[in-house]
């Protein structure tokens, strides 16, 4: 049944042809069967037959057009007496197609109306009704005719009203998702400038460690060799920290341009997150705070994701997790990386405002979370919990040369 649904959509001219031919052959027996008319009479109602034939199978390719053949063949009709025929519902379904279709102009949709109103008064001065009717029943027997013309137009023109209302929600829509899109790169853009500067303000902090350290080494390296081994050391691995952060903040350059930072102050680590859920605390939101593994230094990036990622979990819990919301973090150290689980109970927010870049417009939420995420290689997992609430997971891998 699909299948031939599709065919049908695929094939409206094709359709109108089988139906114009039916049309065609039913008219033609009315036609035979007019024994009391004269041969000429049937003759000449045979062109007329076969233009509102025509009409039929055509009406959707050349609607305009058809119209008006649809009109001349009236006429005709009228012109040589032929009573009223099979083919005659034609006229119906023209005057049904130029009301719904949107390439007609709208003077040939009211005119076609105006021909079908016209169309009963001018069969019955032509042919007359019934000698013995009264004039109030000719009148009604007109009107009572031109009815069906009048619902074949209103049918029409209602649908094309409705073709056009859905064009207009297809193009409203298609705008909306461009513009969605467009605020999505806008929130990426700033985001990743956002994470540009942080990241700035790590390697300018490991590089004046570096020069400090530098200095101390140079000053005891005669009087303490050990000491100044310990700092050839330290700067090393500062060094190298600070070479796998340059290499971030490159990559987050690469689609924009440098921005300076007014602040040089190093960024917030993972030992700070503490710090963080007693701040959130104070504020009024119950939270659960767990570490599990062994925790040790991690490289300055890693630590600045995780603090982040928490702070906009908390952040969105505060928001959109209602009063009696709770929360839990729960960090896990890992040998090869770090594990970050943030849930709450809450009754949360639509799944689109995290992934549009927050409900504040700021360019925060998933967007923020998946770029923080990516400099660092790491996988993030964001969504309902199952039983209410919210739930985000990150793994932030620990790479060799961090």
């Amino acid at each position: 049944m699909q299948r031939l649904y599709d065919f049908i959509r695929r094939h409206p001219t094709g359709v109108d042809s089988f139906w114009a031919v039916l049309l065609f052959g039913f008219s033609m027996l009315n036609v035979a069967e007019m024994t009391g008319s004269s041969l000429a009479l049937r003759l000449a109602t045979v062109p007329v037959v076969a233009a509102l034939s025509v009409v039929l199978a055509l009406r959707r390719k050349w609607t305009g057009p058809m119209f008006w053949l649809a009109v001349a063949a009236g006429v005709v009709q009228l012109a040589i007496g032929s009573p009223v025929q099979t083919c005659d519902l034609a006229m119906l379904v023209i005057l049904f197609t130029v009301a719904a279709s949107g390439d007609v102009p709208r003077w040939v949709s009211r005119a076609a109306l105006g021909c079908g109103l016209l169309a009963a008064p001018l069969y019955f001065l032509r042919f007359g009704v019934d000698k013995n009717a009264s004039a109030v029943q000719e009148a009604l027997f007109v009107v009572f005719m031109m009815v069906p013309f009048a619902l074949a137009w209103v049918m029409g023109d209602s649908l094309r009203t409705r073709r056009a209302y859905y064009a207009q929600l297809v193009e409203r829509n298609q705008r909306l998702e461009k513009e969605r899109e467009a605020q999505a790169k806008v929130a990426v853009a700033a985001e990743r400038a956002r994470i540009a500067r942080e990241l700035h303000d790590v390697v300018a902090h490991n590089v004046s460690v570096m020069v400090v350290q530098a200095d101390g080494a140079a000053y005891v390296m005669d009087v303490a060799p050990e000491q100044a081994k310990e700092a050839l050391q330290t700067i090393s691995g500062t060094g190298r920290q600070a070479l796998a952060e340059m290499r971030r903040l490159l990559g987050v350059l690469r689609t924009g341009e440098p921005q300076e930072s007014e602040d040089y102050v190093p960024q917030p680590d993972v030992e700070q997150i503490e710090v963080l859920v007693e701040q959130v605390r104070a504020a009024g939101l119950t939270v659960d705070f767990e570490v599990e593994g062994a925790p040790r230094r991690l490289p300055s990036g890693v630590e600045l994701t995780a603090y982040r990622i928490v702070q906009e979990a908390l952040t969105n819990t505060r928001k959109h997790g209602g009063p009696d919301a709770r929360a839990s973090v729960r960090l896990v150290y890992f040998d090869d990386g770090l594990g970050l689980l943030v849930e709450d109970d809450g009754r949360g927010a639509a799944h689109e405002l995290y992934e549009d870049g927050g409900a504040d417009g700021a360019g925060h939420g998933l967007i923020g979370m998946r770029e923080r995420i990516g400099m660092v290689g790491g996988t993030l997992d964001a969504g309902p919990r199952p039983g209410g609430g919210f739930r985000i997971s990150a793994l932030l891998p620990l790479k060799k040369g961090d």
